[in-house]
């Protein structure tokens, strides 16, 4: 019995540096290969939902919030209805919303661009630019993502966990603060306030 438990406790420590190894070795020469190409967003262009290509230095000198979207989530209603409050409250005073499409949270964006800004300009209302659908984790995700992932890991581990995770990008194009898809848009406005303040 003793030498069952004593071979448990080796295996243990085994999992635990294997773990420990695998994490330092292939978490951190991504985020320096990050930091050596991309020091902020404004080094990123992508496609809007009509295909052109968009250089994020364009948004250089505002406060942004980066969100993946989904027309077909539980969280869908109420963060269309809350992002829509506070682009209209501060789209004037340098405050913009980037919405990127995505499909790889169980296929609840299955549309293509045309649909997908049909949904999102009628049926949500949304008025803040609404980019091409993009993937967020994965081999396949998009370059942005990737930065942004690097710039703000989550609590479980870097990947995107769902729909409607929200990243806040000061003036200067640095990420400062992630939030989980379950956060409420009005819960980010007094931190949208104090990037806009500063």
């Amino acid at each position: 019995m003793n030498l069952l438990t004593f071979w448990n406790c080796i295996s243990l420590l085994f999992l635990v540096f294997a773990f420990f190894f695998y994490s330092r070795t292939y978490s951190s020469t991504p985020s320096f290969m990050a930091e050596q190409s991309s020091k902020s967003i404004y080094d990123f262009t992508v496609k809007d939902i009509r295909g052109n290509d968009v250089s994020l230095n364009d948004y250089s000198g505002k406060v942004i919030l980066i969100v993946n979207v989904a027309s077909q989530c539980g969280l869908t209603q109420t963060n269309y209805k809350e992002l829509n409050v506070l682009y209209d409250k501060y789209k004037n005073q340098g405050f913009e919303i980037l919405a990127f499409p995505c499909n790889q949270f169980a296929g609840q964006e299955p549309g293509n661009n045309e649909e997908i800004q049909e949904v999102v300009c009628t049926r949500f209302k949304a008025e803040f630019p609404i980019f091409d659908k993009v993937e967020v984790n994965g081999k396949n995700a998009a370059p942005l993502y990737k930065f942004l992932k690097e710039q703000k890991g989550g609590i479980f581990g870097d990947g995107i966990k769902w729909n409607f995770t929200k990243f806040l990008v000061n003036k200067e194009g640095k990420v400062v603060e992630r939030y989980a898809p379950t956060t409420s848009p009005l819960k980010i406005e007094k931190d949208i306030e104090k990037l806009l303040q500063s």
